[in-house]
C-alpha cells in the first residue's frame, strides 16, 4: 500500500498469515521490515519473514494466551506478555527466550522498549506498572496509581517519560528522570471509555484511542487534545503513526482499518480487506507497507 498519496489508498496485495490456531492479539513489524511478531490467543508467538509470509518460528512457553508482543527499537530482542502474569524475552537471533519476568499478579496486557532498548515496561490487570532492567531482567520501578486496569503503554521518543493508559479511562505521563519511584506528571483526561492503546510519533506527539470508539492526539505538556478523530463504529484496538507523522492508522473491532490525516483529524481512506476483528496495525520504517492482524 503506498501511503505517499492518499487518493490511491488501497488493501491491494493481501498477504495472510495464517497458521494460527486462535485469534492475533497483536503484531509488531523489526525496525528492519523484514520480519512480522505475532502474537496468539493459542499461547505461541510467531515469527514470519514479511516478504514471503515463511513461517520461521512458533515459539512455546507462555502457560496462557499471549496478549502482546514488540520488539525492541535496535531489533535484537523482542518481548511478549500473558495471561499468564509473566513477560517474557526473547533474542531475535537464536529465537530463545532469555527471562521470564515474573511481578504482575494478573494478566499482563502491554509492554513497551525505552528508545535505547535498555529497559522495557509493562502493565496489566493488577494495576501496576513496572519497569525493568532488560539485560538482567531485574524489577526497577513499580508505578502505582491508575484505579483500574492497564491496556497500554509507550515510552516518549526521548525516553524520559512514559504513558500508560488504563480502565479507568485516563493516560497517565510518568516523570522517569527522577529517583525511585517515578514522579506521576500529569494526566490527560477527555476519553468516556477504556483506553485501549497509545502510540508516541517520533516528534513527541502522542495518540490514544478508547472504547469511546475516538481517537485522540495529544501534544505533550498540554491537557486538552489537538484533535480528535472520530469515524469508528465499534472501540478502538491499534493506532499507529506513520514515520512522517502526517497519517495515522487504526484498527477496531470492525471489518477494516482506517488512515487518518492527523492535522485535520479527516479519514482519508477505510481499508477493507478479507478481515475479521482488525486487532493490530503497523507501518514498516519506511511507511511503504501496513500491516493488520485479525481475529481470523
Amino acid at each position: 500500500m503506498n501511503i505517499g498519496a492518499p487518493e490511491t489508498l488501497a488493501a491491494g496485495r493481501v498477504k495472510f498469515f495464517g497458521r494460527h490456531r486462535g485469534e492475533v492479539n497483536s503484531s509488531a513489524f523489526s525496525p528492519d521490515g523484514q520480519t512480522l511478531l505475532t502474537a496468539s490467543e493459542d499461547g505461541c508467538v510467531y515469527g514470519w519473514e514479511t516478504q514471503s509470509g515463511q513461517l520461521l518460528w512458533r515459539l512455546d512457553g507462555h502457560t496462557g494466551p499471549v496478549k502482546f508482543c514488540r520488539f525492541s527499537p535496535d531489533g535484537r530482542l523482542f518481548a511478549s506478555t500473558s495471561c499468564d502474569c509473566t513477560i517474557r524475552l526473547w533474542d531475535v537471533a537464536g529465537a530463545k527466550c532469555l527471562q521470564v519476568l515474573k511481578g504482575h499478579q494478573r494478566s499482563v496486557e502491554t509492554v513497551s522498549f525505552s528508545p535505547d532498548s535498555r529497559q522495557l515496561a509493562s502493565g496489566g490487570w493488577d494495576k501496576h506498572v513496572i519497569i525493568w532492567e532488560a539485560q538482567s531482567g531485574q524489577m526497577l520501578r513499580l508505578l502505582a496509581g491508575h484505579r483500574d486496569s492497564i491496556q497500554s503503554s509507550d515510552f516518549s521518543p526521548s525516553g524520559n517519560c512514559l504513558a500508560t493508559g488504563s480502565w479507568d479511562s485516563t493516560i497517565r505521563i510518568w516523570d522517569l528522570r527522577a529517583l525511585t519511584p517515578a514522579v506521576f506528571h500529569q494526566e490527560l483526561e477527555g476519553h468516556s471509555g477504556n483506553i485501549s492503546c497509545l502510540c508516541y510519533s517520533a516528534s513527541g506527539l502522542l495518540a490514544s484511542g478508547s472504547w469511546d470508539k475516538t481517537i485522540h492526539i495529544w501534544k505533550p505538556m498540554t491537557s486538552s487534545p489537538l484533535v480528535q478523530l472520530k469515524g469508528h463504529v465499534t472501540w478502538v484496538k491499534s493506532i499507529a503513526f506513520s514515520p512522517d507523522e502526517q497519517q495515522l492508522a487504526s484498527g477496531g473491532y470492525s471489518h477494516s482499518v482506517k488512515v487518518w490525516d492527523c492535522n485535520t483529524g479527516k479519514c482519508l481512506k477505510t481499508l477493507k480487506g478479507i478481515l475479521d476483528v482488525a486487532h493490530a496495525c503497523a507501518f514498516t520504517r519506511d511507511g511503504r507497507l501496513l500491516v493488520s492482524g485479525a481475529a481470523d
